[in-house]
């Protein structure tokens, strides 16, 4: 049976450091020249950074669903974001809804300050989706809690490296929530709603439902 670490990292399209070499060359020359192109140049250079999550997509989320559904149910799992008042307990709140019948365990969490609440926007469009998030307070990620999860979801690949190297989890146990969705995307990354217009947590809110469902699906 092939190593269940290695079915969470596909083979890089171009190394990361290679990738932004050449990202960092381009814009040199073409800082060189007419300035009246450099909105388009920056707007190509910023489509440029996110090919490798668009191609990558498909085969990510195939052996994450391929891994969750091997592996045992898990009986407790961490939703984690940055400040732990938008996406995480959103998140965490429709898998606890998914997962209530069969006795599981879902927190939230995120590396800022605790006892915050939701922000107002988040608590509105948490409240059309069936989520009431008014009472939500933030939690600050713990070695505890890191520990006692079985399954970890992040919304970016820095915050799985960041759990993995600071509390020790291995990066199978780990996993990028927007891997899940069913979607084409343009970046990996759930997009942090926070200080932004109501849009955009309609659009985050939108995509971890559809990654909720899947992950549902998966693990029964």
């Amino acid at each position: 049976m092939p190593d269940r670490e290695h079915l969470f990292r596909p083979p890089r399209i171009l190394a990361p450091g290679d990738r932004d070499h050449a990202l960092r060359e381009i814009e040199t020359f073409l800082g060189r020249h007419d300035y009246r192109v450099l909105g388009v140049v920056a707007k190509l250079v910023s489509q440029l950074r996110r090919v490798p999550d668009r191609l990558l997509h498909p085969l990510r989320r195939r052996q994450v669903l391929r891994a969750l559904r091997r592996a045992p149910r898990p009986a407790s799992l961490l939703v984690v974001c940055h400040g732990n008042m938008c996406r995480s307990p959103f998140a965490a709140a429709l898998l606890r809804a998914a997962v209530s019948h069969n006795g599981g365990r879902v927190d939230s969490a995120g590396f800022m300050a605790p006892g915050r609440p939701s922000p107002r926007e988040a608590v509105a469009t948490a409240a059309r989706c069936g989520v009431d998030l008014s009472t939500h307070r933030s939690q600050l990620l713990t070695a505890n809690s890191v520990h006692a999860a079985h399954l970890i979801f992040v919304m970016d690949s820095a915050q799985r490296r960041q759990i993995c190297d600071r509390f020790g989890r291995a990066y199978r146990d780990v996993l990028v929530l927007g891997d899940l969705d069913p979607h084409p995307i343009a970046a990996r990354t759930i997009r942090d709603p926070v200080n932004q217009p109501p849009e955009v947590f309609e659009e985050s809110y939108g995509r971890i439902a559809r990654c909720v469902r899947q992950l549902q699906h998966a693990i029964g």
